[in-house]
């Protein structure tokens, strides 16, 4: 999602400059860490995983994909589409003022997709991790080749492959609000990590298994390096451009651009190690479109884009992701609301593994989401309350969106629980 900011620089540009040091680079990402302006607008990702319909064990391939979404009319909400490295397809909305009219316009360029791709004899599976494919990357950019390489130096291979090209979320974007609130707000959206997790957790299965994890799609992003995919907090929570400044600076480099080429950097190698001239990669120094290029391979839950990019929430279904995405709005943008969810969910505000394995199962986690859903659903409009009931429903049994999609799955096997997603609409 792209609020209206001025773009990073490339390696190309004028307005890209040699950094002096680790300093320097500190002070460029502080500074643009976070804009300070009034909260309000809501922008909205959905990634959904592309199944061939007539051979779902098949990966559709890359030039298959793209010829659809080459004949796609003008999206009604405005928002951009891309492929990620399995082929998985993303809807990146603009910013709305408010979570309604974000959700409206998200709900109606899905709609578009959904017919284009089923045209096409492709299917588009809301689910937070693949529950059937082996990880396979389709995707031929070399930005994606060079992670592959960087995964496996790391020790991470894995791992690497599963989430690049087999897994899903749905991601929220909200201002980052005025300045004097950076700390509490920052902590906030950390603090509601595995409650949310535990509500929205949808990938039982990957890979033809029951994983015997809630939200397969967590497992997964735990298991890689917490230096590019951690939480951001720790020394400074009242100062979280600081903080993601030394986040930044800490975690290693992960490929060096040349024009169109990417070389993995197969050793661990600090982005301020290269700033300061300790290891000249690419037998030169870094330059600030280096710097921007790096923050864009860093994953944390919780990522500052100038506004906050909310990352920890698995791909859910159009009945669902509605009631999600205002749940997530209303908890950080309502001030009372806030104060209350903040309160919810102290208890288990670092509970992230606890969320991913057992969600809801786990009494406290159960307990902390009943309260944030009920805070939320006070505060729904009109044309979101049936989403949100349903939600409210669900997590009241103690259940999340993914068991259901089990249910449906011992009963039927995985190929049918998957084209039941597409019965469904």
């Amino acid at each position: 999602m792209t609020f209206v900011v001025a773009p990073p620089a490339t390696a190309g540009e004028t307005q890209a400059r040699a950094l002096v040091n680790s300093a320097d680079a500190a002070q460029h990402i502080a500074e643009g860490s976070l804009t300070d302006a009034p909260l309000g607008r809501v922008g909205l990702e959905i990634e959904a995983h592309c199944f061939d319909r007539a051979d779902l064990q098949r990966r559709p391939g890359w030039q298959q994909i793209t010829d659809v979404i080459a004949g796609l009319p003008t999206l009604p909400g405005g928002s951009a589409v891309t492929v990620e490295p399995g082929g998985a397809v993303e809807l990146s909305g603009p910013p709305f003022e408010g979570a309604p009219a974000a959700i409206a316009a998200m709900a109606a360029d899905r709609a578009v997709l959904d017919v284009a791709f089923d045209a096409a004899g492709l299917g588009l599976a809301l689910l937070g991790a693949d529950p059937l494919r082996r990880p396979q990357r389709v995707n031929p950019g070399p930005r994606y080749q060079a992670m592959e390489q960087f995964f496996a130096a790391s020790g991470t291979g894995e791992a690497g492959a599963a989430m690049m090209t087999s897994t899903a979320s749905i991601q929220v974007n909200l201002d980052a609000g005025p300045r004097a609130g950076w700390g509490a707000r920052v902590r906030l959206a950390h603090a509601l990590g595995p409650t949310m997790i535990a509500i929205s957790a949808n990938s039982p299965l990957r890979g033809g298994q029951f994983t015997g994890w809630a939200s397969s799609r967590q497992q997964v992003w735990g298991q890689l390096d917490s230096a590019r995919c951690g939480p951001i907090l720790g020394h400074s929570t009242d100062d979280p451009a600081a903080e993601w400044a030394r986040y930044a600076l800490k975690a290693p480099v992960m490929l060096v651009r040349d024009g169109a080429e990417a070389t993995p950097v197969l050793d661990w190698v600090p982005f301020a190690e290269w700033a300061d001239g300790s290891i000249p990669l690419g037998g030169r120094r870094p330059t600030t479109a280096d710097l921007d290029y790096h923050l864009t391979t860093l994953f944390p839950p919780v990522r500052p884009r100038r506004w906050l990019e909310i990352r920890y929430l698995d791909s859910l279904p159009d009945t669902l992701w509605p009631a999600v995405a205002h749940t997530m709005t209303t908890l950080l943008d309502d001030p009372v609301a806030a104060d209350l969810a903040a309160e919810a969910v102290e208890p288990v505000a670092t509970a992230w593994d606890t969320a991913a394995r057992a969600g809801l199962a786990d009494r406290h986690l159960r307990e902390s989401a009943v309260r944030c859903l009920e805070i939320a659903a006070e505060r729904a409009p009109g044309e979101l309350i049936g989403s949100m009931q349903l939600l409210v429903d669900l997590v009241a049994q103690a259940r999340s969106p993914g068991d259901q999609f089990s249910d449906t799955a011992v009963r039927l096997g995985i190929d049918a629980a998957i084209a039941d997603l597409w019965q469904e609409r």
